[in-house]
């Protein structure tokens, strides 16, 4: 089975860092993007959703309100990581993606008031220093957007945290394929009255578009299925640290499908946050270790 796992986790990663390089592919507003990437999801979860349509009854409605809110922060976070990919490189942009477990502690602080030790904090601040390396890079760049790019990809990443510490943390009695189902639902809808809002066109895309539109929906829901699969074998974890393959996936194919170029600095401070979080994830595992 040990096998198997490492295959599986090949695959996922693979799958998932297809996703930057098809929002670079695309001409769609990133909203739009981010609509149809939670409306065809919601269509591939309908089945499993079905199977498990009586734990509907079980929502009460503090509940819906916070799937509501969840699903608002989904919302944002891919309408500015799509947005980020469009103005800087795929490079930057997935690298500081990866710093979601630290904000997600820094945001346990200050919410819940969880302690951390020196180790933890140690981790963090190798990992701002790459994220300061990869920006300070970005400031060579010949076009300055990319500097608004990475700050957008920073937001994302706040607000996938908000996702999740908002709606993991209190919906509890669901699976979580009905709980993937109401936050991928509310996040399109709040996308789709936001490009109704603004006058982005909701319908009218070439077979290129839709053909996007519909691997976008389908490669990171096929690594994140997988990811539920192997939670059964294998701890948060290790599963956390396979997901840092991303940034290296998807740079590699920007290289090697969109000729994006790679800086010293980029590739030093990339090295540094990926060695901070890594570190971060085993000192937290280490901690729920002593306390199961």
């Amino acid at each position: 089975m040990k096998k198997s796992v490492g295959i599986l986790l090949l695959i996922s990663v693979i799958a998932i860092s297809f996703a930057a390089i098809f929002v670079k592919w695309s001409d769609a507003p990133s909203t739009i993007l981010s609509m149809y990437r939670m409306y065809l999801a919601c269509v591939l979860l309908l089945p499993m959703v079905y199977i498990n349509r009586n734990q509907f009854l079980k929502l009460s409605k503090k509940d819906w309100l916070l799937l509501f809110i969840a699903g608002v922060f989904l919302a944002l976070h891919f309408a500015l990581w799509f947005g980020s990919l469009k103005l800087t490189t795929v490079a930057s942009s997935t690298i500081i993606l990866c710093l979601q477990p630290i904000i997600a502690l820094l945001g346990g602080f200050l919410i819940y008031k969880e302690r951390t030790n020196f180790s933890t904090i140690l981790a963090i601040g190798i990992s701002i220093i790459g994220v300061v390396m990869v920006g300070w890079g970005d400031f060579g760049h010949s076009n300055k957007s990319v500097i608004i790019g990475d700050i957008l990809s920073f937001l994302s990443v706040i607000a996938i945290v908000g996702y999740l510490l908002i709606g993991q943390n209190n919906v509890k009695r669901i699976s979580h394929w009905v709980y993937s189902f109401c936050v991928f639902l509310f996040a399109a809808i709040s996308l789709n009255i936001y490009n109704l809002v603004l006058g982005f066109p909701i319908i009218g895309y070439d077979s290129k578009e839709w053909g996007i539109f519909i691997l976008l929906a389908i490669f990171p829901t096929i690594a994140h299925v997988i990811y539920n699969f192997l939670l059964n074998y294998v701890n948060t974890t290790t599963i956390s640290m396979s997901i840092l393959g991303e940034p290296i996936g998807a740079t590699i194919l920007a290289v090697i499908l969109l000729g994006e170029p790679i800086v010293t600095l980029q590739i030093v401070g990339g090295f540094f946050v990926l060695i901070g979080v890594f570190l971060f994830l085993i000192q937290q595992n280490k901690i729920n270790s002593k306390k199961s």
